[in-house]
């Protein structure tokens, strides 16, 4: 898996975080994003599908 070196995702970006949970950035705010789960390999479960992840706990896809 690679990964930009940037550190804030865009709108439209694909992210991977929580070891196994990935998605596309919706909206950008200063400290977070709101993103769309498309692939979650964990035991965790998201309502409708869309979380809010502090800009710290992502890593942008290549």
């Amino acid at each position: 898996m690679l990964f930009k070196a940037k550190k804030k995702a865009e709108i439209g970006d694909h992210i991977f975080f929580k070891n196994g949970v990935k998605g596309i950035v919706e909206k950008v705010y200063d400290n977070s994003v709101i993103t769309k789960i498309t692939e979650n390999n964990t035991e965790l479960e998201f309502k409708e599908n869309i979380t809010v992840i502090a800009h710290k706990n992502y890593k942008v896809l290549a």
